[in-house]
């Protein structure tokens, strides 16, 4: 269970900031998936009110988040090896979107600043810290959701991604996923900086495809050795 007195709350707004704060807490998997979230830890943890801590979980259950289980209370939401192929299959149409309005529309800072975050996930080596390699993918996409210009597409996929979090963890726990990321990402910076809408969607929705081909075949694997183990048990 996280310790961090940094997840403490001040009012103004409180309900705000503990929905933030826990949807953080679960997008870099400080809290596990399928890990009880009681009124009572998360009141200790945020030093707020049951009400509040209450309100916040409703709004991050109807993000997919957490899921709540009568009688039983709030858990950090699981993904199925099902439920993640139809997220990447939603996740790769909005990001290639999301690249081509890119390409098209963002100022020459914003295509600078994407770049700028490349070129620190490039330096970055496996077996770097997950949370640190979590931070800069996630502001590769605040950078390209603002940039491409389209409110619609913008706010959908940062919902989508927070569904994702979960995903791109279990992604890089393949040691040979983060190079490969590295090449997917330079052909998404390389496209847009062209101007190239063609590009820029193609390599946005291969990068999502291959990021799903990992992840399916970890959580295939996972869903055996369960199996296996439960059959074991039961022997």
């Amino acid at each position: 269970m996280p310790d961090d007195l940094s997840l403490r709350v001040t009012p103004q707004p409180v309900r705000r900031q503990v929905e933030e704060r826990l949807r953080d807490a679960i997008i870099t998997s400080r809290f596990a998936p399928g890990e009880h979230l009681s009124d009572r830890m998360l009141c200790d943890l945020f030093g707020v009110s049951r009400g509040v801590i209450r309100e916040a979980v409703r709004l991050l259950e109807a993000e997919g988040l957490i899921h709540v289980v009568p009688n039983r209370g709030p858990f950090v939401a699981y993904l199925s090896a099902a439920e993640a192929t139809q997220v990447y299959e939603v996740r790769a149409v909005l990001e290639a979107l999301a690249g081509q309005g890119f390409a098209e529309r963002a100022s020459a800072e914003e295509i600078a600043e994407l770049r700028a975050v490349y070129e620190e996930l490039a330096a970055t080596r496996p077996g770097s810290d997950r949370l640190v390699l979590l931070g800069l993918k996630r502001r590769f996409y605040d950078v390209m959701l603002r940039g491409c210009r389209n409110a619609y597409v913008a706010r959908m996929l940062d919902q989508l991604l927070n569904r994702n979090s979960q995903l791109r963890a279990t992604t890089l726990s393949d040691p040979t996923r983060l190079p490969q990321t590295i090449i997917e990402i330079r052909r998404i910076v390389e496209a847009v900086e062209r101007r190239d809408r063609d590009g820029a969607w193609e390599a946005c929705r291969d990068h999502v495809m291959q990021a799903a081909r990992v992840a399916l075949r970890i959580l295939n694997e996972q869903a055996a050795m369960a199996s296996r183990a439960a059959e074991t048990a039961a022997d």
